[in-house]
């Protein structure tokens, strides 16, 4: 576990990285608002994080396997004790007022919160063959009766190589093309605007080695304040819409049941 005084100025140090982030160059307002950074904590923090992923045979993940839609395991945190050493110090990095701000002003979307109940993010594994179609991300959080607006997303994938594939898909509007890969790099964040069309996925099966898996921390960001009109297809809530299943969600539907 790290110090106060070197969380507070690794979230300083991002942050900073964050605003200063460049337009065309890694910062992006088309096909919708994203962002990404390297070397965004120090080495030695991001291997003990990586150490500190749970095996997979624990209890502590849940496997997703649809085939052609979502191939992979997931965390089950329900709070943040759940959270393993080294991981617990970036999250508080990640959901701290320092970043929180400076996402706000990059994205420009003020007011957003972190989720305590961490529904849906986590840590994430794929194994080869692996993979998660092209989709749009749930637009609503029950426990808060937030709107979901901005997700964030760390890679350890130390020595990745091109032909593993795995790359981060930032696809169309419409979802019909491909506009860029971000490769899975180690110690890179990936920031992007979620709504009705910021369509994204690793829908191809990976090809990483047999004993090394594609690694990531997915953290998601709310506001009291609905979506834009143009972010907006569905003014219910609804969860994630997939490509495969003709843009409805895993039961066949566009909309689905809330509290």
């Amino acid at each position: 576990m790290y110090s106060q005084k070197f969380l507070k100025a690794t979230a300083q140090k991002l942050s900073k990285k964050i605003l200063k982030a460049k337009d065309n160059k890694n910062f992006f307002n088309k096909p919708y608002k994203y962002l990404y950074l390297d070397n965004v904590i120090d080495k030695n923090f991001a291997k003990n994080c990586s150490k500190s992923f749970p095996k997979l045979n624990l209890k502590s993940w849940e496997k997703s396997n649809l085939d052609s839609i979502e191939i992979k395991y997931r965390s089950k945190w329900t709070s943040e004790f759940d959270i393993p050493n080294f991981i617990i110090d970036l999250v508080r990095i990640l959901n701290s007022s320092i970043i929180l701000k400076s996402l706000s002003k990059k994205f420009s979307i003020p007011k957003l919160m972190p989720d305590p109940y961490f529904t849906g993010g986590g840590l994430n594994i794929t194994r080869k063959g692996g993979l998660l179609d092209v989709h749009v991300d749930g637009n609503y959080h029950d426990a808060s009766a937030l709107n979901r607006r901005i997700n964030v997303l760390i890679y350890f994938n130390k020595g990745w190589k091109k032909n593993w594939g795995g790359e981060f898909g930032i696809y169309s509007r419409d979802a019909s093309k491909c506009e860029k890969k971000i490769p899975p790099v180690f110690n890179r964040l990936i920031a992007f605007d979620t709504h009705d069309y910021s369509y994204h996925g690793l829908p191809n099966p990976i090809n990483f080695p047999k004993n090394i898996s594609r690694k990531s921390l997915i953290l998601y960001y709310y506001t009291k304040d609905k979506r834009p009109k143009n972010q907006t297809k569905f003014s219910k809530p609804h969860s994630a819409l997939w490509l495969k299943k003709k843009f409805l969600d895993k039961k066949g539907k566009s909309v689905r049941s809330y509290y």
